[in-house]
């Protein structure tokens, strides 16, 4: 079954660095820009970095013992492309809000997951499931 794709639009302060950021580390390909905005391919989904002053609300929620923010955005991998990519972000020195952990260990909806930010401040969340049918568990 084919899925929608999802698009979203956020703030950076600094384009260079989003297209080092998400081009360069996290791989996404770059689609179409101006020099107010660069379009990204987000592991199929089109994300699109807006140059502004970045909201500072840093808002959490508590989610199985961690202090999760609000605000953020991410995707749903294979599990062994999420341990690909944090062990690329921990090499690059990436500083993670959430570190790499196991979220709700043995129950319905058991994931793979972590937190970070951009050199934006925005909140990125990476997680996988071992079993792709968990992902709406309740």
């Amino acid at each position: 079954m084919s899925r929608p794709r999802f698009h979203l639009a956020f703030p950076v302060r600094d384009l260079t660095e989003a297209r080092r950021f998400y081009g360069g580390l996290l791989g996404c390909p770059e689609g179409r820009s101006s020099p107010e905005w660069v379009d990204f391919d987000f592991y199929g989904h089109q994300i699109v970095a807006h140059l502004c002053e970045p909201d500072t609300r840093s808002a959490t929620n508590e989610v199985d013992g961690e202090n999760v923010p609000v605000r953020h955005f991410g995707v749903i991998m294979e599990l062994a492309e999420w341990e690909s990519i944090t062990a690329k972000l921990r090499a690059a020195g990436v500083a993670f809000i959430i570190e790499p952990q196991v979220r709700f260990k043995g129950l319905p909806g058991e994931q793979a997951t972590c937190f970070f930010r951009d050199p934006s401040g925005n909140a990125l969340e990476l997680k996988a499931f071992a079993d792709d049918a968990m992902v709406f568990a309740t």
